[in-house]
C-alpha cells in the first residue's frame, strides 16, 4: 500500500506526532523547528498495524530525517526511548 500524504487519517497522525513533540525535531542535539517531517519508527511498509499509532512516530527535521535514511533500524531503540520519555512527561504534567 502506497502512502497518501493527503489522506485525512495520515494528516491527523502527523499533526498529533508534531504536537506531542512540541513541533521540534527530536533528534538528540538538534531541536530544529523548521522543515519538520513525521518519521515512522517502525517502517510504514513492514508495520501496517502501527501506521497510524502516534507512538510509532517521531518528529524530525528534513536534514535529520535524511541523515538516518537507510539506517532507520539503528535509531529505533533511541526513538522509542525518546517517545516514552516524552509521553511520561506529558502524563506527569496532566
Amino acid at each position: 500500500m502506497r502512502r497518501n500524504y493527503n489522506d485525512p487519517v495520515y494528516k491527523d497522525w502527523r499533526k498529533k506526532v508534531y504536537k506531542r513533540d512540541g513541533f521540534r525535531c527530536q533528534m538528540p542535539r538538534c531541536r530544529s523547528k523548521f522543515r519538520l517531517q513525521a518519521h515512522h519508527i517502525k517502517k510504514w511498509s513492514t508495520a501496517a498495524t502501527l501506521r497510524y499509532d502516534v507512538d510509532n512516530g517521531i518528529t524530525l527535521c528534513r536534514e535529520c530525517h535524511e541523515t538516518i535514511n537507510g539506517a532507520e533500524s539503528h535509531y529505533e531503540t533511541t526513538f522509542n526511548l525518546i517517545v516514552a520519555h516524552t509521553n511520561a512527561k506529558i502524563r506527569k504534567s496532566t
